[in-house]
């Protein structure tokens, strides 16, 4: 399918010891509330030295929100557009084997305190709708763009889960076939390929 995104935002060895002690304590107690104190302990470093890394919750939230998304939840890389529903399909599975972590990146980017981040996926579907199909006119490829961007999101996973009760298998399936969905309205306009 295709080669997983492990571009992790550059951190300290402290910075990466503290987010990693945060998220394993996350998975074992099933809540962001952790004290300082408890993650300090866990990443074997002075608690003052979390505060100096990260002078509020919310700065360690966002951090460690980043941090999981950027690891533990790498997208794939497609090496065509057409791929897309497998690699969404690959990303729920993912967010199904770690519902906390899950549940923490999506909360915090539907609290909008991460602000307006574009979606890590856009500029690779971009360059696929380029490469693939460059007949698209500008509202087709921003519907495209649109749909398939947030389709493997931790917030599509969540409102799959809470809203609908969807176990893993349907939401996989969900996802992966509104991917297809959008696709197939597309999938006559593939440029030709030249040798």
């Amino acid at each position: 399918m295709g080669d997983a995104v492990t571009e992790s935002p550059a951190l300290s060895g402290t910075q990466t010891a503290i987010l990693a002690a945060y998220t394993e304590l996350i998975e074992e107690l099933g809540s962001d509330d952790v004290s300082y104190r408890v993650i300090a302990r866990r990443a074997g470093i002075a608690e003052r030295t979390v505060f100096r890394n990260y002078p509020t919750r919310v700065d360690l939230l966002l951090a460690t929100a980043a941090w999981i998304e950027a690891t533990l939840f790498a997208r794939e890389q497609s090496h065509s557009i057409f791929d897309i529903p497998l690699a969404i399909r690959e990303a729920m599975r993912r967010y199904d084997a770690r519902p906390e972590l899950a549940h923490v990146v999506a909360e915090t980017a539907m609290r909008g305190v991460s602000g307006a981040a574009p979606s890590p996926g856009r500029a690779q579907l971009e360059r696929l709708l380029d490469a693939e199909v460059p007949s698209l006119d500008p509202a087709q490829r921003r519907a495209v763009v649109a749909a398939l961007s947030h389709l493997d999101s931790v917030g599509a996973w969540v409102t799959f889960r809470r809203e609908f009760g969807m176990d893993r298998r349907d939401i996989a399936d969900a996802a992966a076939w509104a991917a297809e969905a959008v696709l197939d309205d597309i999938r006559d306009r593939v440029a030709p390929v030249t040798t």
